[in-house]
């Protein structure tokens, strides 16, 4: 039910093409549902609903058949200011512009950061390309004042937060 449920409307449309109701349907149930969990992220500091935020991003990216970046913006009290997307990919890589990113958190007066992308592969383990990039971030966030609160990297088979794993 999950890939039903993370397949695009265009994607549905595909698999079941005489059937526009049942896309709808389940395109409007989607949005709802991660909007609920968007709602739900923004009431608290997302420190203490970090299993929300876990599951909200599993929700979201851990079945796409594509790459997605996403950038989640905390205020001084670790509230949720925004949640973008910053890039969707291919397969194997999503475009990740430490400029960019830097750039748009001071745009939003960002005190903190959390970097979040999936692995369509499956596996949540880091690559050394992911790594590499999150410890450039650090360094431009570092060099602005914005914290690099977190990467994780979600999949089907789980998560990984680069700070759990002492990678920040």
């Amino acid at each position: 039910m999950g890939r039903v449920l993370a397949a695009s409307p265009a994607r549905l449309r595909q698999v079941v093409p005489n059937a526009p109701l049942v896309v709808s349907h389940l395109s409007d149930t989607r949005t709802a549902m991660m909007e609920a969990f968007r709602s739900e992220l923004s009431s608290r500091p997302l420190v203490s609903s970090w299993n929300d935020l876990l599951e909200y991003l599993m929700a979201d990216m851990a079945l796409l058949l594509n790459e997605r970046v996403r950038v989640l913006h905390l205020n001084t009290r670790n509230l949720l200011i925004r949640d973008e997307v910053m890039s969707e990919g291919t397969i194997d890589q999503a475009a990740f512009y430490v400029r960019e990113i830097v750039r748009r958190a001071l745009e939003l007066g960002s005190a903190s950061i959390v970097v979040a992308h999936n692995h369509p592969s499956g596996s949540p383990e880091p690559s050394r390309a992911d790594i590499d990039l999150t410890r450039r971030l650090k360094h431009g966030c570092d060099a602005v004042g914005v914290r690099l609160f977190d990467h994780v990297i979600v999949a089907a088979e789980g998560h990984a937060s680069f700070r759990a794993r002492g990678l920040l």
